[in-house]
């Protein structure tokens, strides 16, 4: 769990602070507890670091869209120059 993730974070940084709390009260508990209780939270740890990955890669989806659309609507708005440009010449702009 002390791995670095491809953000340079370590996986504990990107975990909620309840789960942590959890995991460090749970690391308290008696060994016969906490064996049956680790594979669960590990589930848990891995859960919630996999919906993290998740969220970030659409976050970073939309970001990427955002900028594609502003790309789309310059193109869009050059393109309506120039057809008002040619209209204003007396051209065809079908041409």
């Amino acid at each position: 769990m002390n791995a670095t993730t491809r953000t340079g974070r370590t996986s504990h940084e990107q975990l909620p602070k309840e789960i942590l709390q959890l995991a460090t009260e749970i690391a308290a508990l008696p060994e016969l507890h906490r064996q049956r209780i680790e594979p669960v939270l590990c589930r848990v740890l891995e859960s919630s670091q996999r919906r993290q990955r998740i969220l970030s890669l659409v976050q970073e989806a939309l970001s990427q869209l955002r900028l594609d659309m502003k790309y789309l609507l310059f193109d869009l708005e050059a393109t309506r120059r120039e057809r008002d440009a040619c209209r204003r010449r007396g051209a065809d702009p079908s041409e």
